[in-house]
């Protein structure tokens, strides 16, 4: 009897503890966390949409690598003073060539000469040497037999010579050369405009490093416009990218205002060679 009052009192505690069970409702408690579950994730997707806005306007603010300024800023480049230093086969073809004045007789230079004929050589070659000449023929003639004076002899003498200078400027002129060069004059150029005065031929000071590297970097650029699977030459143009950079690092240790100089005469910015470069 008393087994079977116990097992009644477990059946009672049994149905009423269900019965407070069935009372307590979790839905309201699984919905509260649902919710905010949906708006941390609400939160996170918008945080990683905007990092992913800011990394966006970040690249496009961001110079290019190669050229060294920002997409549509190509006035930096052309205002610096490597662009002014540099010549063109299109700037070789509009300068006029050598020629001489029908009416004053004078004798006009083409503006580019071949590798080899700097201010010195022009001068020896297109003034000294013809007045040389004219004057050598003149006194080896001497007085005609008619009894001429010398001043038409010379004036015969002067036009052949100038005829020969036209000539000889005309062959010599940098138009007549290949694309090698231009280039070597280019180079030339380089390294007169970037060295120091009293040393015009410095070739190892680290300005004109950095500038001869960004002047290939550029000719290679053009290249692979024109050709786009060069492949071989892509990674030629990467190389020239990290070793320009490796030049500007040094120099800026060394002097930055010097840095900061010689990034502005190649048209360069500061984040176009500094950091990570992915080309």
């Amino acid at each position: 009897m008393l087994g079977a009052q116990l097992a009644q009192c477990s059946r009672t505690l049994a149905s009423s503890s269900s019965a407070r069970a069935g009372s307590l409702h979790t839905s309201a408690v699984l919905q509260a966390v649902s919710t905010r579950t949906r708006r941390s994730q609400r939160t996170l997707k918008a945080n990683v949409q905007r990092r992913e806005e800011l990394e966006r306007q970040a690249q496009q603010n961001r110079p290019h690598v190669v050229l060294g300024h920002k997409a549509g800023d190509e006035a930096k480049w052309q205002n610096s003073d490597l662009a002014q230093v540099l010549i063109t086969e299109e700037d070789i073809r509009n300068v006029p060539k050598a020629s001489v004045d029908p009416k004053s007789h004078a004798f006009h230079q083409t503006t580019f000469f071949n590798y080899g004929i700097g201010e010195k050589e022009k001068e020896l070659l297109f003034d000294a040497l013809p007045k040389m000449t004219v004057q050598g023929l003149v006194e080896v003639k001497g007085p005609n037999a008619s009894g001429q004076s010398l001043s038409s002899d010379y004036q015969i003498a002067e036009t052949i010579e100038l005829g020969k200078s036209v000539w000889f400027a005309r062959l010599v002129d940098l138009r007549n050369a290949n694309a090698r060069g231009i280039a070597y004059e280019n180079r030339r150029r380089i390294v007169a405009a970037f060295s120091e005065p009293e040393n015009p031929t410095d070739t190892g000071r680290p300005e004109v490093q950095a500038a001869l590297v960004t002047y290939q970097i550029r000719k290679l650029w053009e290249h692979l416009g024109r050709c786009k699977k060069d492949i071989a030459n892509r990674r030629s143009l990467r190389k020239l990218v990290h070793k320009r950079a490796k030049i500007l690092r040094y120099l800026k240790s060394v002097d930055e205002d010097r840095y900061d100089r010689i990034l502005e005469r190649l048209g360069l910015e500061r984040s176009a060679v500094e950091g990570e470069l992915v080309v």
